[in-house]
C-alpha cells in the first residue's frame, strides 16, 4: 500500500509557504501522527470508515485499510481530470497527475506550480464512485496559489471538472471544515463512499512556531 507523507516537511519549502494536504491520511505540521477519525464535519453526509495506521518513519503513515478507498475498476478507465473551475472564486486551473515518490508517499504539486491543482491518481476519477481529491496550494515562495481564496467558497456552489474528452462534470458544494492538523478526519475525507464524492484540500490558519499552518481547509462537494 502506498504511504502519504506530513502536508509539510521542515525541508521542503521557506517558512510562509503553504502546501496543500496530501491524500489518504491525517497530516500534521511537520512531525509524525497518527490519523483521527474524531472531529465532527460541518454539512458533510459522509460515514465514517477505517482509517489508516502510523508507519514506522517520520513524516509518513500507511494509506487506509483495503475497502476504505471507493476507487474501482471503473474509476480507473474512467477518463482523467484536465481542468477544474469554480466560477463564484474565479478559479481556473489545469490539472496535473499527482501519484507517489520513490519513498511510496504521495506527491504534491511543486511551489513552481502553485497556480495549478493536482489530482491523485491513486483515489477516485472526478464523477466516479467514491472520493476524489484534488490538491491545491494555498500560498508558496512565489505567492497567492491556486486554493488562496478556497475559504471564501459557499453551500452549493459550483465546481466544474472537465475531463480528457471534453466532459464537463459539475459538483455542488455540500459543506466545508477547518481541521487541525493532529485530529484531520481522514475517514470522513478519504473513507469509502458510494458517492460520486469530490474533496478539495489546501492549508488554513495561524502559524506553529516553525511557521506551518496549523490546519487544513477540506471541501465536500458530490456530483450533481
Amino acid at each position: 500500500m502506498p504511504r502519504t507523507p506530513q502536508f509539510l516537511r521542515r525541508t521542503a519549502l521557506p517558512v510562509h509557504a503553504c502546501l496543500a494536504l496530501t491524500a489518504l491520511i491525517a497530516l500534521t505540521g511537520c512531525s509524525d501522527t497518527s490519523p483521527s477519525t474524531s472531529s465532527a464535519a460541518t454539512g458533510t453526509t459522509e460515514s465514517a470508515a477505517t482509517a489508516g495506521t502510523p508507519a514506522p518513519g517520520p513524516g509518513t503513515a500507511s494509506a487506509p485499510a483495503s475497502g476504505s478507498s471507493s476507487s474501482s475498476t471503473s474509476s480507473k478507465s474512467a477518463s482523467p481530470p484536465v481542468h477544474v473551475s469554480i466560477p463564484s472564486l474565479g478559479i481556473n486551473s489545469a490539472v496535473m497527475r499527482l501519484g507517489l515518490n520513490p519513498d511510496r508517499s504521495v506527491e504534491v504539486p511543486p511551489a513552481d506550480k502553485g497556480m495549478t491543482v493536482g489530482w491523485y491518481t491513486g483515489g477516485s476519477v472526478p464523477g466516479q464512485p467514491g472520493p476524489a481529491v484534488l490538491i491545491g496550494h494555498n500560498d508558496t515562495r512565489y505567492g497567492r496559489a491556486v486554493f488562496h481564496d478556497l475559504k471564501k467558497i459557499t453551500k452549493g456552489a459550483d465546481i466544474a471538472v472537465r475531463d480528457d474528452r471534453g466532459a464537463e462534470i459539475h459538483f455542488k458544494v455540500t459543506g466545508r471544515e477547518t481541521a487541525s492538523k493532529k485530529a484531520f478526519p481522514t475517514a470522513r475525507v478519504y473513507g469509502h463512499t458510494e458517492d460520486r464524492a469530490l474533496r478539495l484540500i489546501t492549508c488554513d490558519g495561524s502559524f506553529d512556531a516553525a511557521g506551518h499552518p496549523v490546519d487544513n481547509l477540506i471541501v465536500y462537494a458530490e456530483r450533481e
